[in-house]
């Protein structure tokens, strides 16, 4: 199967120094436009996915991001706001970066390109069949993704990807492979562009729709959100007084008690 790098293809733009501030900003948000359509071609296969990493953690198992740059700092980005968003270990969704945690704020030169660092760093959280790993790259051929989901294959662990070209190297790796064209960036080969804002928007799709399905949400809302800050628990009390019909000082007192919206319902309902 031939493989055509579209992330790395020349720009529909030129001159871009010459254009205006207006120009340029108009000219971004008529290619990012493109994005949310692009991603609706592969909800068949989102949705395949996300049924495997349902059982999976049903069963005890985890997910697992790996990537690399701009790849690996959306998907620690993703997995860092599961536990205060649904109330989740942080062991459930684990974000892995080439290059280790330094290369959240700084590119760590070469670490891409191991082809052995990425199972080591896998290994390193005893993963295993009962997880679910995806590697996240635009391009679709960085080595230290392939060579990690190679790894999992061989280890009988489910293997997914996000990448932004059809039929790549990592595609053809990947059980479950989600492939987001958005066609070229912009400001050419810049994938932390529309690529970036595609893979952002699955991976929300992806850890939403699971915690959904695990029960973390009711009705419409965060029920086992971590009370961290004040404007969360200004949220927290609203969803006690819409949900059981009481007053803000109520709500504000059993909230105080319990800690936790669902546990406030929960025990408001047997009498607190």
């Amino acid at each position: 199967m031939s493989f055509n790098k579209i992330t790395e293809q020349d720009s529909k733009y030129n001159h871009l120094e010459r254009l205006t501030i207006s120009e340029i900003l108009q000219h971004i948000n008529t290619e990012d436009q493109s994005v949310p359509s692009a991603v609706a071609k592969e909800l068949p296969h989102i949705e395949n996915l996300v049924s495997e990493i349902v059982k999976k953690l049903k069963s005890g198992g985890r997910l697992f991001y790996i990537g690399a740059g701009t790849s690996g700092r959306l998907g620690i980005l993703d997995a860092s706001e599961c536990p205060p968003t649904f109330g989740v270990s942080h062991d459930l969704v684990i974000g892995i970066i080439a290059g280790g945690d330094s290369a959240i704020r700084k590119a760590v030169e070469n670490a891409e390109d191991s082809k052995t660092q990425g199972w080591e760093d896998l290994k390193a959280f005893q993963v295993s069949s009962k997880d679910v790993v995806i590697g996240i790259a635009a391009s679709g051929t960085t080595p230290y993704v392939i060579a990690a989901l190679e790894a999992c294959n061989v280890n009988n662990i489910i293997t997914s990807c996000i990448t932004c070209n059809k039929n790549s190297p990592l595609s053809l790796v990947s059980k479950y492979p989600i492939e987001v064209v958005v066609g070229p960036e912009f400001v050419t080969g810049s994938s932390r562009m529309k690529a970036g804002t595609a893979q952002k928007l699955v991976l929300n799709m992806i850890t939403t729709t699971t915690m959904i399905q695990l029960g973390h949400i009711k009705g419409n809302k965060m029920v086992d959100m971590q009370l961290s800050n004040a404007k969360l628990v200004e949220r927290g009390i609203h969803m006690l007084m819409e949900e059981l019909k009481i007053d803000y000082s109520e709500a504000r007192v059993l909230l105080e008690k319990h800690k936790n919206v669902r546990t406030s319902i929960e025990n408001y309902n047997h009498g607190n």
